[in-house]
């Protein structure tokens, strides 16, 4: 039974039974009974025209391009609210994101060892992982060596670029400090 069905067999006029009692007897939230979904007022519904307009014909333009353009415009609003009303919309800027996990075509792909493995003590199994994290003007890649069981982190590098040095520096700096582990794992792109 869905949940407007449930909601439509509750009524405030029985008797002996209070609606928070006939709630909890149809298994609905008492917040899901009174819950009234919230009407977008008119100037919102412009606003979100406009961003709708603007994103159509720029979809590289993040919110801070788009507010910009709006007070271009006439339009006085704020870059948060031009986020969560591009977030509300669905709304994601098209830009070129970096690839982190390209493995090479010669390198074959090896089974997956540690499925259903208990990882119960440190020093057991270390993962490493590369990310990148955008600035002004391109990424930063930060690459962390962390042991699975205590979740703890043991070396991390920032770098600009996507070359192994940072990554071998890291983990001889986390080897020099805590000892080898009995299991290296990184994905395979690394």
């Amino acid at each position: 039974m869905s949940p407007a069905e449930k909601k439509a067999m509750i009524g405030k006029d029985r008797r002996g039974l209070s609606v928070a009692r006939q709630c909890e007897i149809l298994k609905l939230s008492r917040s899901a009974f009174y819950y009234r979904p919230a009407v977008i007022d008119s100037a919102t519904l412009s606003v979100m025209k406009a961003i709708d307009r603007l994103f159509t014909l720029y979809p590289f333009f993040g919110s801070r391009q788009i507010r910009a353009a709006l007070h271009r415009e006439g339009m006085v609003v704020g870059r948060h609210r031009v986020r969560w009303l591009m977030r509300m919309m669905g709304l994601e800027t098209i830009y070129k994101r970096p690839r982190t996990t390209t493995p090479h075509p010669a390198h074959p792909v090896y089974p997956y060892l540690l499925k259903g493995m208990a990882i119960d003590r440190p020093d057991q199994v270390w993962c490493a992982d590369i990310t990148f994290i955008p600035v002004r003007r391109g990424f930063l890649y930060l690459v962390a060596i962390m042991d699975w069981a205590t979740r703890r982190i043991l070396a991390w590098r920032l770098s600009n670029t996507m070359h192994a040095s940072f990554c071998v520096e890291a983990l001889e700096e986390a080897i020099a400090e805590h000892g080898a582990p009995e299991i290296m794992n990184t994905d395979q792109g690394s």
